[in-house]
């Protein structure tokens, strides 16, 4: 029998993730989103980023897209995304949204005060930019 190291670390962490007193109790944690997207990338290779963005308040992202979609979860404050054809929606910390591939968007951080923080997750093709100047 070979020993995994960590492995008896990671049953206990997801043990307690789970809120679940063993591994025949675990059950899975609901998502903090779970949505069906079209348009991920369809080569043999893609590219993982996960990056990390503030804005202070009153900024704004450049307009713009991305090719793939681009997963967003709020850490800090409050964001505004307006996309071409939506009406603008507003996201708050802990909550988190898919902005789909090809449509021209910018966000902001209206808060006079307070600086917001995003993660974010993209998986592409290779090199791809994660974003694309758009014109109005």
């Amino acid at each position: 029998m070979r020993v995994i190291p960590g492995l008896p670390v990671l049953g206990v962490a997801l043990s307690l993730m789970t809120g679940a007193a063993s591994a025949q109790e675990a059950r899975p944690m609901p998502p903090v989103l779970r949505e069906v997207v079209s348009g991920m990338p369809k080569s043999d290779r893609q590219e993982v980023r996960v990056l990390t963005a503030t804005l202070k308040p009153g900024d704004k992202t450049p307009f713009h897209t991305h090719r793939f979609p681009v997963t967003v979860y709020i850490l800090e404050g409050t964001f505004t995304l307006e996309m071409e054809g939506h009406a603008p929606k507003t996201i708050t910390a802990g909550q988190a949204y898919v902005e789909p591939p090809n449509v021209k968007m910018t966000g902001y951080n209206r808060s006079a005060t307070e600086p917001m923080k995003v993660l974010i997750f993209y998986v592409s093709d290779p090199d791809t930019p994660f974003l694309d100047v758009a014109h109005h």
